[in-house]
């Protein structure tokens, strides 16, 4: 028989502990009547930011790609503030054309400071949620997680790609290839590694790994160098609307906008003259070929390529991305028991004004999303820290009108009982 658990209860549950929960959760603490006591952040990882901290270590990050005003916090110059008052403005790294940005290490100290700070690691409670249900008698959502059930008036999913990586055909069940976000670390006694990806992911992990062994970096297309994901205008809300939301929502008119308006597989420039120091340094190089196969020999990986050339490394690393969010297993199932609503390729239907998601009932479900699931309402930088911030205006005044309009209902319904009697 099994034992029956009697639900944790909260006003706002954030499904998610990187970058785009651990903003939110500010948020709602700041712009929202929602008590400390109230909220949570449902994450399996042993501290807030784990994923985040261990992609960026793993392929070698020196700095970010967006600017210094987007972080984890609530003040837009807070990184900055922080840097100056540490003596650390070296680490703010400027950008030709474009604004200076931190470090990894003064991100990560910043974000730290802002988590102790807010005592933010209090409000997590760690469990992975599995399936989410509407509360039979009454408003709210019950969430059923390996810890427990929990019950919330609202909840936001914001589990970015939720770790699901793309990997080719022909990489599959070869012994000695890996893909930088499964576990991937580096071999120590590796003299050659050839790194197959043409983004951002894949130049800084070529990069890092050069420093100690010889690196072929080898992309299908040239090397495309875009400064940042996407036109700087689509961090605006009044641009992302005029493109974006004259499209009906979740129409395959939105798909196809973001994908052009995305600057995917794409290099920035800062990473030029690093590349031409280690190709003339003999220990990078580039190649633009196809793989056709992969075989593991003696130890070592052949890569046939469909120029008829072969490749020999001691391992090679995919930095291929991520595999849509939009077909994961758990927003599937989600969608499914909600009965949300979907559109192109499974994108989340979402009010463009809340970042609810719809039914296909009309009914209203308290359930938000955030990052990469929210990418047809909020634009190409959705999945990024611009996006984080775009999502927190909508989410934390959609859920203040809502705590709002719930504290009336109950002050009416007090009223009418105090009349009754």
């Amino acid at each position: 028989m099994r034992t029956q658990i009697s639900p944790r209860t909260f006003g706002c549950t954030i499904i998610g502990g990187g970058i785009h929960g651990t903003h939110l959760v500010q948020r709602l603490l700041d712009e929202t009547p929602i008590d400390r006591s109230d909220v949570c952040i449902i994450d399996p990882h042993e501290r807030l930011l784990a994923s985040f901290r261990a992609r960026a270590t793993t392929c070698g990050m020196n700095s970010l790609r967006s600017t210094f005003v987007h972080h984890i916090g609530i003040e837009p110059f807070g990184l900055e503030s922080f840097a100056k008052a540490n003596g650390r403005e070296d680490e703010l790294v400027p950008t030709v054309n474009y604004p200076a940005r931190p470090s990894l290490d003064l991100f990560l100290d910043h974000s730290d400071y802002v988590i102790e700070r807010n005592d933010l690691e209090s409000l997590h409670y760690q469990a992975a949620v599995e399936e989410i249900h509407e509360r039979p008698e009454t408003q709210g959502l019950r969430l059923e997680t390996t810890a427990g059930p929990v019950e919330t008036d609202s909840c936001v999913i914001a589990i970015g790609h939720g770790g699901r990586y793309r990997c080719p055909d022909w990489a599959t069940n070869v012994d000695g290839i890996d893909h930088v976000w499964n576990g991937f670390t580096p071999d120590p006694d590796a003299d050659r590694t050839i790194v197959v990806g043409g983004g951002i992911t894949a130049a800084q992990l070529a990069c890092h790994l050069s420093e100690t062994q010889q690196v072929v970096l080898l992309s299908r297309h040239p090397l495309r160098w875009e400064v940042s994901e996407a036109a700087p205008p689509w961090i605006n809300w009044s641009y992302v609307q005029d493109e974006l939301h004259v499209h009906p929502p979740g129409s395959r008119d939105r798909f196809e906008g973001i994908r052009e308006a995305r600057n995917t597989a794409t290099v920035p420039p800062y990473f030029y003259a690093e590349f031409e120091k280690r190709e003339a340094d003999g220990t990078l190089t580039l190649t633009q070929e196809a793989v056709e196969s992969a075989t593991a020999r003696d130890g070592r990986i052949q890569l046939s390529l469909d120029c008829g050339l072969q490749l020999i490394g001691d391992q090679v690393v995919l930095a291929t991305g991520f595999e849509s969010v939009f077909d994961h297993p758990f927003v599937e199932r989600v969608a499914d028991t909600l009965d949300l609503e979907r559109g192109y390729r499974g994108m989340p239907v979402l009010d463009d004004g809340t970042l609810a998601w719809q039914t296909d009932t009309d009914r209203s479900v308290p359930l938000y999303v955030t990052g990469a699931l929210a990418l047809g309402t909020v634009g190409p930088y959705a999945s990024n820290i611009p996006g984080a911030w775009r999502a927190g205006d909508r989410i934390s005044a959609a859920i203040r009108r809502r705590h709002r309009s719930t504290s009336d209902e109950t002050s009416k319904e007090g009223r009418r009982s105090e009349v009754a009697h």
